[in-house]
């Protein structure tokens, strides 16, 4: 919110549910069934008459899903912009149809093999690998941490980034 407020506040980025706090928002396990729900009963209230829905933060793909669920079965208008993030396979596979228009890839892959690293390091008596020791304050210590960077897919290279990596297979997405 941070970065859309600015957007909210000067008229360029209307939320017609008026919903932008996070009490508002947030997805109680981020679960697909409450996603979808709650889509469902936003769906109802705000745009019903024909209101066309331009785009759709979701903040992990269970909860794009639901949205994606909701919008099929409720919704008559021109296909939003919806996000995500995990790059699950079923979100994957909306990436490729053109239901969703992107996912972060955190790939576990390079989160296992340094967490491995680092368990290593902590059982052998090694400093371990850090490359943030500021950033992360949990209100009784400053976290250190190793940051792996997140990704961006979409239609445009998610062959690159998640077949031809391996991390899945063309049948996984049903191509």
């Amino acid at each position: 919110m941070d970065a859309l407020s600015y957007y909210i506040d000067n008229g360029q980025l209307v939320v017609v549910s008026g919903q932008t706090e996070f009490e508002d928002v947030a997805t109680a396990s981020w679960s697909t069934e409450n996603s979808q729900t709650r889509a469902e009963q936003i769906i109802d209230l705000y745009y019903s008459d024909g209101t066309q829905i331009d785009a759709w933060l979701c903040s992990n793909d269970s909860t794009a899903l639901g949205v994606e669920n909701a919008l099929a079965a409720n919704y008559t208008g021109p296909y939003p912009i919806i996000t995500g993030q995990d790059c699950d396979y079923l979100n994957v596979q909306n990436i490729i149809n053109g239901t969703q228009a992107m996912s972060v890839f955190k790939d576990t892959t390079t989160l296992a093999d340094h967490t491995v690293v680092m368990a290593d390091q902590i059982l052998s008596g090694q400093t371990v690998d850090v490359k943030d020791t500021e950033s992360f304050d949990n209100g009784s210590i400053v976290v250190p941490t190793y940051l792996c960077y997140p990704v961006v897919v979409d239609i445009n290279n998610f062959s690159e980034i998640l077949i031809d990596s391996g991390y899945y297979t063309e049948d996984d997405l049903g191509l």
